[in-house]
């Protein structure tokens, strides 16, 4: 299935597919399946009855059994719904829809994504998107050089050109990026109460289907599972909360929620992993539990990206961003934690943590 364009406007997203020859033949429904792998087949024959499918040239109206050729091209249109609205306690949130543009030339933009933007167009989340964005801002393609979770906030990279996308993910693959995340914990019984500690607990996702998202740890000595690898440091904590940083050597998925529970210490808000599978399920089909709210108190894992540092031509950047809106509320409303002393904290434990990977 190839792409030969996409368009996207305040409210819709138009993507237009060339059939190849493997698709001659098809059902309609069937081919739309290999691109909305996240919708189901009921979902796809309401997009077409809607009018939201046209076959570029073939005039009347399509059925989910009309037939595709090789060559065929097929428009597919998305309009802005609620799929894209995140709510707690029943009521829809306000989400933030601009990011914060932390650092920008020609070629590169580093920018604070917030919580609840996708990097880019991914399943239902089509418009809240970091790339889309900016590529409505500057009418050309942006490109994405690594991602961050939806829920997660932080520093996120983009490339204004091809080749500048290509240079700075090769940084990525080569292992030349550091990372650290801010982040709010529960103190469950299992916590050690150290200050600094290194997690190399392995990661695997044993289970199939839907749940095969939940990612589990294992002994640094199992043959289960792959090698994981992130530090710790903490930089405030009282009788129920730490905050801290996390800095991942290694780039597993779910990598510091899954580390950060196995050392007693579960992210508020996430969840799978201070929650479960079932949990995440509630929320996501917007029937939670008010035991479900108190037990997250945010609406999202409070896990931020707060800095990165990578060479960026010929010399080392940091970028630095400040802890976001929504997590220094919580911060200020359940503790007595002084915002300015852990900005402060922050700022020294970050280039203490580069300092030493130079």
């Amino acid at each position: 299935m190839t792409i030969i364009h996409k368009i996207y406007r305040d409210d819709v997203f138009e993507v237009r597919h060339m059939a190849d020859e493997e698709h001659d033949g098809m059902r309609l429904d069937q081919f739309l399946g290999l691109y909305l792998e996240s919708f189901s087949r009921e979902i796809i024959k309401k997009k077409i009855k809607a009018n939201e499918i046209e076959i570029v040239g073939r005039p009347g109206v399509h059925k989910p059994s009309s037939v595709i050729h090789h060559k065929d091209e097929v428009i597919i249109r998305f309009y802005k719904s609620q799929y894209e609205d995140e709510y707690w306690r029943g009521q829809k949130l306000e989400l933030q829809t601009t990011p914060e543009v932390v650092y920008e030339d020609t070629d590169l933009l580093v920018i604070s994504k917030p919580a609840f933007m996708s990097t880019h167009p991914a399943g239902r989340h089509l418009f809240n998107c970091a790339t889309v964005f900016f590529e409505l801002k500057y009418n050309h393609t942006i490109h994405s050089l690594h991602r961050i979770d939806r829920e997660t906030s932080g520093i996120l990279m983009l490339g204004k050109n091809p080749k500048m996308a290509t240079e700075m993910m090769e940084r990525f693959e080569d292992d030349d990026v550091k990372k650290c995340y801010l982040f709010i914990s529960k103190i469950v019984p299992n916590f050690s109460e150290v200050d600094e500690f290194i997690a190399r607990e392995r990661m695997g996702n044993p289970e199939e289907g839907l749940k095969r998202i939940v990612v589990k740890c294992y002994p640094e000595n199992s043959p289960e599972g792959k090698h994981a690898t992130t530090y710790f440091y903490l930089l405030e904590k009282n009788d129920k909360y730490v905050i801290g940083l996390a800095c991942p050597q290694t780039g597993r998925q779910h990598q510091i929620r899954v580390h950060a529970k196995a050392h007693g210490l579960p992210l508020v808000g996430d969840k799978l992993y201070l929650g479960d599978y079932e949990m995440f399920q509630r929320f996501k089909d917007n029937e939670a539990f008010e035991s479900d709210f108190n037990l997250m108190e945010l609406p999202r894992h409070a896990l931020h990206a707060i800095a990165l540092k990578i060479p960026y031509k010929k010399e080392e950047k940091l970028f630095l961003t400040s802890i976001p809106k929504d997590l220094a509320e919580w911060i200020t409303h359940k503790t007595e934690f002084s915002i300015s002393k852990l900005e402060e904290k922050i700022q020294i434990s970050v280039k203490k943590y580069y300092n030493n990977f130079k």
